[in-house]
């Protein structure tokens, strides 16, 4: 199986159990991967053929610049319900982390593997 792949897509929201990160909007980080096959749109070299990763990252740039989620647990469910439901993915990885959200670490967050 071919990986098409999104790194570091970063996304302003609301995310946090804490009333002060209720009331500000914080940084998450995505790193997505799906599976799919390549072949037909490398043969054709038509974007009709392939999983259009542009169409992907508008999407969930949408939907979690307007989600207000409590946990990055939940927030990784919902985008990974998107892409398994909305695009023609067998299977995907999602890396979700919150960039400095523990003091000394770079980020924390989740890794989670879907299929359908």
């Amino acid at each position: 199986m071919d990986k098409v792949y999104i790194r570091d897509l970063r996304i302003e929201t609301v995310i946090g159990i804490y009333d002060w990160e209720r009331e500000i909007r914080q940084t998450v980080s995505l790193d997505l991967e799906m599976g799919t096959d390549i072949r037909k749109a490398a043969q054709s070299d038509a974007i009709e053929d392939t999983l259009d990763y542009k169409s992907v990252a508008k999407r969930l740039i949408g939907f979690v610049e307007g989600s207000e989620f409590q946990l990055v647990e939940t927030m990784a469910e919902r985008i990974a319900e998107i892409v398994l439901n909305e695009y023609d993915v067998p299977w995907m990885k999602l890396r979700l982390s919150k960039p400095g959200a523990v003091t000394g670490s770079q980020d924390v967050g989740v890794i989670i593997e879907r299929q359908k």
